[in-house]
């Protein structure tokens, strides 16, 4: 795997471990984390699960330095996340939302090029990593000189994908990624990210709030509520051996088919 590229070839780039540590967040008044302490190794998958408000995008914006927690602290490789290091660490986290976050005034190209031209890189590198991570993400050819309101929702948020990796990052956080597609679509694009996952090697968090695609993308499910952890391990583990009442009830109320008659 290249060190320009992230895609296979040479060099594998460095990948990086991080850390919640009895980390506390309020938002006027409300508790939307509460002394918790998480840590994602170099190269894993995990995912963060719950309903709304349990705490899940807090945790990826106070490890994106996006917000700073009240207590505790964030580390990288073991190292306390300092305010001055913020900037320089989010060049090496790629960071994908729920509705893309794309400019609309700008190509999907457009969008991809904003950072690598902020810091200096050629017009030839930026094209070729662009085309690069576009077949990677199985974006049909002509897709990048598109505005985001041309493209259908699955094509936007492989778009956004792509801006995320552009820069080769140590890690990927992903925030309700496929929330907002259609079932086939999603469908479609929780068997690419689980394959991109699996060959860029790097250490990936991903929230949801659907336990089947928890359990799909990581080995790794991490079940939050209220702000705090409830219970971690594997699918099996929540399933099988349910740290509390509460962990029992969120595996039987997830949505399953009908049996169907014979």
């Amino acid at each position: 795997m290249s060190r320009e590229t992230g895609l296979p070839g040479a060099e594998t780039p460095p990948r990086v471990a991080f850390a919640l540590e009895r980390a506390s967040k309020r938002y006027r008044g409300a508790t939307a984390l509460d002394g918790v302490s998480l840590a994602f190794d170099a190269g894993s998958v995990t995912a963060l699960i719950g309903s709304s408000g349990s705490g899940k995008s807090t945790v990826l914006r106070l490890l994106l330095g996006l917000e700073w927690p009240d207590q505790g602290c964030v580390k990288v490789d073991g190292r306390v996340l300092d305010r001055g290091d913020v900037l320089a660490w989010r060049r090496r986290v790629g960071y994908v939302t729920q509705d893309g976050g794309l400019f609309p005034h700008l190509t999907a190209f457009g969008n991809l090029a904003l950072l690598p031209r902020h810091l200096g890189w050629a017009a030839p590198r930026i094209r070729r990593r662009a085309e690069e991570l576009a077949a990677l993400t199985h974006l049909p050819q002509g897709v990048l000189e598109r505005y985001p309101a041309e493209l259908s929702g699955g094509q936007r948020q492989r778009v956004a994908l792509v801006r995320a990796l552009m820069m080769d990052p140590a890690a990927l956080l992903l925030d309700e990624p496929l929330g907002a597609l259609d079932p086939i679509v999603r469908h479609e694009l929780q068997d690419e990210l689980k394959a991109i996952f699996g060959q860029l090697g790097k250490t990936v968090i991903v929230v949801t709030h659907d336990l089947a695609e928890a359990a799909w993308f990581a080995e790794r499910l991490v079940l939050m509520r209220e702000g705090a952890v409830v219970q971690e391990g594997r699918f099996e583990d929540l399933c099988d051996r349910p740290a509390s009442a509460f962990v029992t009830r969120f595996v039987e109320t997830q949505r399953r088919l009908p049996e169907r008659r014979p």
